[in-house]
Formats: C-alpha cells, structure tokens, sequence
C-alpha cells in the first residue's frame, strides 16, 4: 500500500483534558469525523502511535486504543511493518456523502456540522471563535467579587421560602414570573434608573442572552435587520442569528453609538440592540444628543430599540445616566401606547454569575402579548431563586450590597489603573471607565508594530491571566483596534500588583522577540 505521511502538525485534534469524555474516546470521534468528512483520504497513512501522542501530549496507550477501535470498525487498516492507514473500503460510504462539504461550508472547512442548519453552521462557528477562559483571577473581565457577597443572608432568604412555601407559589404561577419580585424590580428601577414603569411591565428572564432572543422573536420577523454595536458584546450576537435577524454592525466613537452611521448602512432597520449608559467593551456613556437622535430614528421607522443597561449599577462618579427608557417617558409624558423602548437587565452581574436572573421592562402595549408569547414559547423562568431574591431585595440587602461592592470596585479599579501605569505604560494607554467591572486598555504604537492582543492574551494564559482581546468585539476584524479588556472585579490588591507584573513579562518578551 502506498501512503504518504501527514505533515506536521501530525493531526488537526484537539484533546480536552477536563472534558467528560476520554481522551482516547474524544481522539476515535475526531479521527472517525476527519475519515467521514473527507479531511483523512483512503490510502492516506497516519503517524506511527509513538509520534502522535508525543504530538498531542498523550500516552501511547490513549492512541492505541482508538487505533485498535478504528481498527475494528473498518475506519482503518493496518499494514504489518509500514504502518496504520486509511482503510480503501469505509463502512458508511452514504455518510462520507452526506458529510462532504456543501457550497456553504467551504468558507469554513474548520468547522464540519453533520445535519445542521446554515443557521446552526453559524452559532457553530461563533461559539469556536469565542476564547474559553479558565477563570484565573485575573484579569478576567465581568467576574464578580463572589467572596463579598453575604451569602450568610442569601441562605436564610432561601430557607425561609422554601422551608414552608406557600401554597400559591406552587400552583399556576404567572408566566412573566414571581409577583412579589417583579414588584420589588419595578420599584428600584424607579429609583434607581429612572425607569418608568409598572411591575406588570417587568418580566424574569434568566439573563440577557434570553431576554434578546425572546424580544427578537416576538418583535421583528426572520430577515429583518438589527443594529448591533461595532464593536460589541458577542454574547446578544447569537440570539439575534438563533432568531434569523440580519446584523448590521454600526461603529461607536466617544459618544456612542453613532445613529447617523446606521442611518446610512441601515437606516429602515426594525430594532436597535444598545448599551448607552455604559457600552460594552469600550464602556463610553452615550451623549444626550445621540439618545436623542436614537429615539427619533425609532419613531420615524416603527422601530425598536433594546437597551441593554450593562454593569450600570457600579458607578463611580458622577450622577447615574438616565436610561433611554426613562427619557423616552419623559419626551412622551401620558402617551405611552407608542413606546419603542425595551429595557433589559441582569442580577448575575451585580450578585453572582450562576443566579441566572434577569428582567425586561416591556411597554405599557406590550404586556398582554408578551404574556402571551412567554406562555407559548418558555412558560416561565425557574422560581427556586425568585421568591428568595424577591425578600433580599425587600429586607434592604441588595440595595446595600450594590453600595458597598461599588465602593470595593472604585478602589480595585484605581489600583488597576496605578499598576498599568508603573509596568505597563511602554505597552498600554487607557481610559478608565466610569462605571463597572474592566477597563479598556489599547495598544500603544509600539505594541501594534510587534505583536496582536490575541497573541498577548494566549500567552498570558499560560502565567494564570485572562484578559480578552478587544479585536474578538469587532464583526470587521480588519478595522479592529487592538487592546486588552481587564477585569478587576475578582482581583484583591496582591493580585493586582503581581498580574500587571506577569503581563509585563508577556509583552516584554513578544516585543523583543518580533
């Protein structure tokens, strides 16, 4: 049998050694998947058991047992003193067929769904791109100081619920969730925001990601457009493309969102999806004068504007920005049948990540169809933490928290500006945000010349540091600008210090190097 060696690297496969699965199951899936897709030619002679577990940093057992299972099904052959190759006859001839590339999927031959939609090709492919991060202190944006919380008071909230629950909380619940809190929401966003609106306007969700899908859905149909924050936060991306919604990516400058750029890219798009008070990733407050101009866009196109009200609870200076909702109210007064704003919200970055607790407040006209639709597509969000969440926020801990934590956050943050500026300033310029839980730290010249920030923060991997790149927000990768998003929010003051030290060594050593 004549065969030729693979180049190196040996295989394109990826072992994950805290997956589930073995590593010697996850290496026979992929190597059964490269045969039935055509990347492993019949014929085609594999590297010898010893060099590929050298080369996925694996035993030689590991390999053998997916050889020897291979092997049995038919995927390959052995040939006794040459080596182990592709078999000439596979066993599911159809499925090579079905799995062959389409038209579509050529584009991205790395990734190679079986059966899946276009649209399910897509998620695919943006949850690849996404960096996984392993939770090191820091600098991993949004991460919550989890080890301040009063988890002490959470607990007997919890208990008093559930210990006894009432007989109405476990029967025929409301579909927009738990009463009680959706009237402890309604009364802090008064307050607190701003916002303008009864508790039937408020509805639980289990986050953002939620409330976008399900808003998308319910208010625009499948092909029509969205604009969507260049760069943005590529979290709400995949509910917009999991709702068949067209993105049209529009630039934000120092003031925001620029409203006269999507006129002009997009100017009858059905819905906006913004953070004004504070934009994620580069945390700019949009100005009066483009809110302005947001609703008027929307009321002349019948369109829609979701605002997203991210990390607007921790400010530092400065009064709270007025949400767009709340301006909205006051430009319309009494008439609110005409209201084009969605307010969204979440708890998981003001309590902690996995509550998975958040809110809409929906217009006035909206409510009874909203109710509706919630009953037809979800039912109703989990109610083991609502009742809970419901008496922390009634018995004045979530308000004191928030007060506390903002505080806490303020101080980490100026530490975080201090050490960039002491070991970091050869490499990064910032701008400091006036709110929430990262900065915003772009390359210097310097920088740019010699390395990229996906570069940077794949190193920094490698010293327990997770920043994420600032090109990863950006749809257009060639006008990207390159810079680091650092989180401070799980960092003590120790930590700080050493990280900025540890990523000082990253950039010293890919700058030399280039």
């Amino acid at each position: 049998m004549v065969g030729k060696p693979t180049n190196t690297p040996l295989l394109d496969v990826v072992l994950d050694k805290t997956s589930e699965h073995s590593l010697q199951q996850q290496l026979f899936t992929q190597l059964r998947e490269m045969v039935l897709g055509g990347r492993l030619q019949p014929g085609e002679r594999l590297p010898s058991t010893r060099a590929l577990g050298k080369e996925l940093a694996c035993s030689r057992n590991t390999v053998l047992g997916a050889f020897d299972q291979l092997l049995a099904e038919g995927y390959l052959e052995g040939v006794s003193g040459s080596g182990t190759y592709i078999s000439k006859e596979l066993p599911d001839d159809i499925g090579v067929a079905l799995a062959r590339p389409s038209a579509y999927s050529q584009s991205t031959p790395e990734i190679n769904p079986r059966g899946l939609s276009r649209r399910g090709e897509q998620l695919a492919i943006m949850q690849k791109e996404k960096r996984a991060h392993k939770n090191h202190t820091a600098f991993s944006p949004g991460m919550t100081d989890v080890e301040s919380f009063p988890f002490p008071l959470w607990a007997r909230s919890l208990s008093r619920t559930w210990r006894y629950p009432k007989a109405d909380l476990l029967r025929n619940p409301d579909p927009c969730g738990y009463i009680p809190l959706r009237k402890e929401i309604a009364d802090y966003l008064r307050v607190a925001r701003g916002i303008k609106c009864d508790w039937r306007q408020v509805m639980i969700t289990s986050g953002a990601r939620q409330a976008t899908d399900f808003m998308a859905r319910i208010l625009l149909d499948s092909g029509e457009t969205a604009w969507f924050e260049e760069p943005g936060y590529p979290g709400l991306k995949g509910p917009l493309h999991s709702a068949g919604i067209e993105m049209a990516y529009v630039p934000v400058d120092e003031e925001g969102l620029s409203v006269e750029a999507g006129r002009v890219m997009a100017k009858n798009a059905r819905m906006a999806v913004v953070s004004p008070s504070h934009q994620y990733p580069l945390g700019v407050v949009m100005s009066l004068r483009r809110r302005l101009e947001l609703l008027d866009w929307a009321e002349e196109n019948n369109a829609w504007i979701l605002e997203d009200d991210y990390e607007s609870e921790f400010r530092f200076s400065g009064k709270p920005i007025s949400s767009l909702q709340g301006l909205e109210a006051e430009r319309r007064g009494h008439l609110q049948e005409a209201s084009r704003v969605v307010y969204l919200g979440s708890f998981s970055k003001v309590l902690f990540h996995v509550l998975r607790l958040g809110y809409l407040v929906v217009p006035e006209h909206l409510v009874d169809a909203v109710s509706s639709a919630r009953m037809l597509m979800d039912e109703r969000s989990s109610l083991l933490a609502q009742p809970a969440l419901a008496d922390f926020m009634a018995e004045g801990h979530f308000s004191s928290h928030i007060r506390r934590m903002r505080k806490v956050y303020a101080q980490r943050q100026e530490m975080l500006v201090q050490g960039i500026e002491r070991h970091l300033s050869d490499y990064l310029v910032i701008n400091p945000n006036v709110a929430g839980l990262h900065i915003t730290a772009y390359f210097t010249d310097r920088a740019c010349r010699k390395t990229t920030d996906r570069k940077v923060v794949a190193e920094a991997d490698k010293v327990n540091i997770s920043a994420s790149p600032l090109s990863l927000f950006y749809d257009d990768k060639t006008s990207a600008r390159q810079g680091l998003l650092m989180g401070y929010g799980a960092c003590h003051q120790d930590q700080i210090e050493s990280g900025c030290k540890r990523l000082a060594s990253v950039f010293e050593k890919l700058v030399s190097k280039a």
